[in-house]
């Protein structure tokens, strides 16, 4: 048992509430802060909660109290609007290390993207990949990671985490789409062939792995790593598994790419899609990262591959599809609105 505390910032969400019940298993002290409710009531209980935006200094003050390490997944979400993203995903972060640093926190773990490497044209993406941000979310995170490294050359122990795209219990958002589709008997549209390596990985598994940037020694984490599954296949292939756990008889169903993406780029213009630039830009094209670094400096081993994943995150939506019936917005604990795709699912 250890009495260190951790502060999660973004502990409402769905890495959050996902890292604070692995970390209170691990015996730790959790302190969150996040402007959303704090509504699970398996560990309410259990931590200090601040209902506060990190935007604020002085909430993020309060939640620093007694802390020894931070943990910072808070972030605007690329649905959010362009000032919203850059106040909370940079000016957020400057707040979260500043009065981490000025509290005396050694060891600060920042939860960046994948989104900072754009889309590149070579595949695995190395961590020395230029970064090249599509849209504000991924400039946003290359502009907090900068924020961070500050830190760290300042003395401070700061581990960059950029996972790929991560589903499992709690997660909703875009991904709920699928699984509605799947749960309700359609076949399901796919840009391109589907023949695409496409990575994805498991939360556990990025939990797993702050867990060891929290806890190895300065030398071996004080870096900047890729996360994400290790076994994957082709977007076609994995996302079959979860219409094939559906039992619907059902498959994903090829379109061509340029009518798609035209007709993707207006609705989102127009407000009705729920699909932004870096995912119908990335889902057609290769998109993976290595995760030798982790692999070698951290001893991370991923346990679940894509399929693994998506099946597990469709399980836990159809068991708890009464929890959030009715309900949407632009984080990933809640589903996003379909907008004109909710149509478009009559025709599969």
């Amino acid at each position: 048992m250890t009495n260190k505390r951790i502060l999660v910032t973004g502990g409402s969400g769905f890495l959050g509430i996902n890292l604070i019940r692995y970390l209170l298993e691990k015996g730790y002290d959790i302190s969150v802060i996040d402007f959303e409710p704090f509504s699970y009531k398996d560990c309410r209980d259990r931590i200090r909660i601040i209902d506060g935006d990190i935007r604020n200094i002085e909430k993020v003050q309060e939640s620093m109290r007694d802390v020894d390490i931070v943990v910072h997944c808070a972030a605007a979400l690329p649905l959010y609007s362009e000032e919203d993203i850059f106040s909370t995903d940079v000016q957020g972060t400057r707040n979260v290390i500043t009065t981490a640093y000025r509290s005396g926190v050694k060891r600060f773990v920042h939860i960046s993207s994948t989104a900072v490497y754009g889309v590149p044209d070579t595949h695995p993406i190395y961590e020395y990949h230029p970064m090249v941000g599509v849209g504000p979310y991924g400039k946003a995170k290359i502009e907090a990671e900068n924020v961070c490294r500050n830190f760290s050359k300042k003395g401070m122990t700061v581990s960059i985490i950029r996972p790929k795209s991560f589903v499992g219990p709690e997660r909703l958002g875009v991904f709920a789409m699928f699984y509605d589709w799947a749960y309700t008997g359609h076949n399901f549209p796919i840009l391109g062939k589907g023949n695409n390596p496409y990575q994805l990985m498991d939360v556990s598994d990025l939990c797993e792995a702050i867990y060891l940037c929290l806890t190895l020694p300065e030398e071996q984490v004080k870096d900047e790593f890729n996360i994400g599954a290790k076994d994957f296949t082709t977007l076609k292939e994995d996302f079959q598994a979860v219409l094939d756990a559906a039992g619907h008889g059902k498959r994903m169903i090829s379109i061509p790419v340029g009518p798609a993406l035209a007709t993707l780029r207006i609705l989102e213009k127009m407000n009705m899609s729920p699909l932004y630039q870096w995912i119908y830009d990335t889902v057609f094209r290769e998109s993976f990262v290595s995760i030798e670094k982790a692999e070698q400096k951290l001893g991370f081993n991923p346990k679940y591959s894509n399929k693994d994943a998506l099946v597990r995150n469709y399980r836990w939506y159809v068991e708890h599809l009464d929890d959030f019936q009715g309900e949407s917005g632009v984080s990933h604990r809640v589903p996003w609105k379909q907008g004109a795709l909710k149509i478009a699912r009559f025709f599969f």
